[in-house]
């Protein structure tokens, strides 16, 4: 049995070691989500996304903040979706302190490149699941057992 606090850990655990959500604007006209690199100064702390000032969220930004973030563990252990608003955030010391090897990988012109941009999500909150084993379900239901009792101690709602 987790709390939300052990499985709030687990999603920034997880993140840290595969930081790659799907993310999108809810009420945005082509309502996509595209994959993005999440970068962060502390657990809980808002999300941050390098990216172009052509890319078609930052176009969207006109038309919806409210964001969400998908998000799939390596193992496919944790899932999450993040809640939230999402906003420009060009400031030079956020950007110099998130700067890295691997970001500047994606701008021709390093942290000059005129076309930078940082997004920045404001999570509010976020529903994240523990996977529950199928194998294990199945397992349960042989032996007479509801395997879903168990897994509602492997979900969180919580507030970022």
């Amino acid at each position: 049995m987790a709390d939300d606090a052990t499985i709030e850990a687990r999603f920034w655990k997880e993140l840290k070691a595969s930081p790659f959500v799907m993310l999108g604007l809810d009420g945005a006209r082509d309502g996509h989500a595209q994959p993005m690199t999440a970068v962060w100064e502390e657990d809980g702390g808002p999300l941050y996304f390098f990216t172009t000032k052509d890319n078609g969220l930052v176009e969207a930004l006109t038309e919806s903040h409210r964001s969400i973030a998908a998000y799939s563990s390596k193992g496919h252990d944790v899932f999450a979706t993040v809640h939230g608003n999402l906003t420009i955030d060009n400031n030079d010391a956020t950007i110099d302190r998130l700067w890295n090897p691997q970001i500047a990988a994606w701008f021709e012109h390093g942290r000059n490149d005129p076309k930078l941009t940082l997004l920045r999500l404001d999570g509010e909150h976020a529903q994240i699941w523990l996977n529950g084993s199928t194998i294990g379900a199945a397992i349960k239901r042989l032996l007479g057992k509801n395997p879903n009792a168990d897994y509602q101690d492997r979900v969180a709602d919580v507030s970022l």
